[in-house]
């Protein structure tokens, strides 16, 4: 092994991160991706390499070491591959790992509200994330109000965050949830489009969100299988491109295998 190998989800958000950190170093071939089925059980194999663990991703050092968590992988790479994205500057450094540490509470509060099956509790939900929106809106204005990144450019922030703004399509989808064309939300959401539009952020589509994720709608994450289902939303086969699009209604309609097209 030459190359350090990742083992992963193609439309993991935490995985994602660390593809988007190789396309903006002009890098991606010098990592290999290994794809791991979530439907079905673990290689032993990655099992003891991970000491049993199952979260993705892993990485695996040419000599056999292994590192676990998505943003100790991200800094990882950031440090031994080419020009580092993270800020030199020790202040600018340290302002990034704040916003960076804002991002476990948002995803957090995306998960839950997507997985929730209390039609009562939407707007509970709503309002957390909301909460959450207008205090990064509030940390950018603090540090760069006129701008569109963090900084001058995209950068490890931005590599954080991006891939929770695209998974967070399945809010839209299945809660309809808009963020207000309002003031307290202006500046996260100039910043949220151009995360989603830039260039080293394109590995998954709303499409492909909605379709994979549409278990986790209905309250069952990473494969696991709903009741009088046989088939997991996350199958690789049919390809996400040949099923029909879910049904909106999370919490009046159940689809079936067929419906889903995964049969």
């Amino acid at each position: 092994m030459t190359r350090p190998i990742v083992y992963h989800i193609p439309v993991c958000p935490f995985c994602q991160r660390l593809e988007i950190l190789l396309a903006l170093k002009g890098m991606s071939d010098k990592v290999e991706f290994r794809v791991v089925d979530i439907t079905k059980p673990r290689d032993p194999e990655l099992l003891r390499k991970t000491r049993g663990t199952t979260a993705l991703p892993v990485l695996e050092t040419p000599e056999g070491g292994i590192l676990k968590e998505s943003l100790i992988i991200l800094r990882y790479l950031d440090e031994i591959m080419g020009t580092p994205v993270r800020r030199s500057d020790a202040f600018e450094h340290a302002i990034e790992s704040m916003l960076v540490a804002k991002e476990g509470p948002f995803t957090m509060a995306g998960y839950i509200w997507v997985m929730n099956q209390d039609a009562n509790a939407r707007h509970k939900h709503r309002d957390k994330l909301l909460g959450l929106y207008r205090d990064l809106n509030d940390f950018l204005m603090a540090h760069n109000p006129d701008g569109i990144w963090l900084f001058d450019d995209f950068g490890l922030a931005e590599a954080v965050f991006t891939p929770m703004f695209m998974r967070f399509w399945f809010l839209d989808y299945y809660e309809g949830f808009e963020l207000p064309d309002t003031k307290p939300y202006a500046r996260v959401a100039r910043w949220r489009a151009a995360c989603m539009s830039h260039a080293a952020a394109q590995q998954v589509t709303h499409e492909e969100i909605v379709k994979l994720y549409y278990d986790y709608a209905l309250g069952a994450g990473n494969g696991a299988l709903l009741a009088g289902r046989t088939r997991s939303s996350f199958v690789f086969e049919p390809h996400w491109r040949d099923r029909p699009m879910p049904p909106r209604d999370k919490y009046n309609t159940q689809a079936t295998d067929s419906d889903l097209g995964l049969i």
